[in-house]
């Protein structure tokens, strides 16, 4: 596979470019990351989810912890070439660190946060 496909992608002044992910069949948003040219590249070809971790200065597989990977149906870009949305199948219907399905789980009402999505597992139990 030619990589040629990743020099249309416009990454930003630090290598980088916003990944959203999404379930393919419901649609919902769960999470976004971010993805280096490699992460990408490995994503597309693997067709598992790679991000690169900022805090860690790494790429990290989704799930490689917690069993919560992310199969890769479909990779799309933005009309601006610099965002990526994945459509994903989620493994343990988790996507957030917090145990949710949705790192999206807290919605402005008024003027406060509400936690509008359960915790589906403990983290405690996920990552040990």
């Amino acid at each position: 596979m030619s990589d040629d496909w990743l020099d249309e992608i416009r990454f930003n002044d630090d290598g980088l470019v916003p990944a959203i992910a999404q379930d393919h069949a419901s649609g919902k948003i769960l999470m976004l990351a971010w993805m280096n040219r490699e992460a990408l590249r490995r994503t597309a070809e693997q067709k598992q989810a790679v991000y690169w971790s900022r805090s860690r200065q790494k790429l990290w597989h989704k799930g490689e912890e917690s069993g919560h990977t992310q199969k890769v149906l479909e990779i799309r870009f933005d009309c601006d070439e610099d965002v990526i949305l994945l459509k994903v199948e989620q493994k343990g219907g988790i996507a957030c660190h917090t145990g949710r399905e949705s790192c999206f789980y807290r919605r402005l009402e008024g003027d406060h946060w509400v936690e509008v999505e359960a915790v589906v597992k403990d983290p405690k139990d996920i990552y040990q």
